[in-house]
């Protein structure tokens, strides 16, 4: 009689093992302190709508898939997730107020204003040119006649590579890149999950994500699943069925003051297969609405927190 194969989830969780377990200490940017390991893969088949959503913890899989939406959308303000409840990139712009205003208003307070004032958000709200402005507008120069420079018409990545797995599938060059060296120092955040790659053989779409960076408590589950999502989306829009999703990581790392939630999670066993079915098919990549997404056979255990560093 043939073994069951492990079940998807079994890795991640190993991962988080091995980190907590084997991993070098480090003073890291947030004063915290992390366990990391350098270079880590993960695989997961996206065949018969199976995702990589973890059910050892609740992942709010909504709130991921708007955050991808608003990406998609170009936007760089905080507003439009404020206005949908979703709070994952609140304290960047909060830390960046009381920095430089030295009024000490609690987060609360902060994302209420921005949410009822759109000037106050146009000022205060904005995280510079993280990802959505890369994927969708990356900037561009333009020489002049006089000799200098001016803007110039930016890059749709994510409308190229579309195209591109249309009219020349066997391309090498199906890539939405995020590390735009000229403009970190003006993202709120530089890119942590920077590189995305796809690939089709034989009528599948595959997908790798390579990540810088990754707190892989609070934020690979939410990477997994966007980026999943996103090779989904894609494959839906080119005539694709979805093959492999691979993730890479560089950096990764659990902080030191997220351990009650990493050692209750690592006594819990991965729960069912969910699966995702995408309900209607837009015309375009870019008009995709929450409601288009219905996960089935999801029966997570608790939800685990743990503080976000910032």
């Amino acid at each position: 009689m043939l073994a069951a194969s492990p079940h998807p989830e079994t890795q991640y969780l190993d991962l988080m093992r091995r980190i907590w377990s084997e991993g070098s200490e480090r003073i890291d940017r947030t004063g915290i302190g992390t366990r990391s390991v350098f270079g880590a893969t993960l695989r997961f088949d996206l065949a018969g709508g199976a995702m990589p959503l973890i059910t050892s913890k609740r992942v709010y899989w909504k709130t991921a898939t708007r955050e991808l939406l608003w990406f998609l959308d170009g936007e760089t303000n905080i507003r439009p997730l404020v206005l949908q409840g979703v709070s994952i990139w609140n304290e960047w712009p909060h830390a960046r107020y009381v920095s430089e205003t030295g009024d000490d208003i609690p987060l609360e307070d902060f994302v209420k204003r921005i949410a009822n004032d759109e000037s106050f958000a146009a000022n205060w709200g904005d995280l510079g040119p993280v990802y959505g402005k890369q994927w969708v507008d990356w900037p561009t120069w333009r020489y002049r006649p006089d000799g200098l420079y001016e803007p110039g018409e930016g890059i749709n990545q994510v409308a190229q590579v579309v195209e591109s797995l249309r009219t020349n599938p066997g391309s090498r060059r199906h890539i939405i890149e995020g590390w735009n060296v000229a403009q970190l120092d003006r993202m709120a955040l530089p890119p942590c999950h920077k590189t995305y790659q796809f690939h089709v053989a034989d009528g599948k779409l595959n997908g790798l994500l390579y990540q810088r960076s990754c707190d892989v408590a609070l934020g690979l589950p939410f990477n997994l699943w966007s980026a999943a999502l996103l090779q989904r989306m894609l494959a839906q829009q080119t005539d694709l069925e979805p093959g492999e999703f691979i993730w890479m990581g560089g950096d990764v790392h659990l902080y030191l003051n997220h351990g009650e939630l990493i050692e209750e999670q690592l006594t819990r066993e991965p729960q069912g297969r969910p699966r995702l079915e995408i309900v209607r098919r837009p015309d375009s990549i870019f008009d995709y609405r929450i409601d288009d997404f219905s996960v089935l056979d999801y029966r997570p255990l608790g939800a685990l927190k743990a503080p976000v560093a910032v």
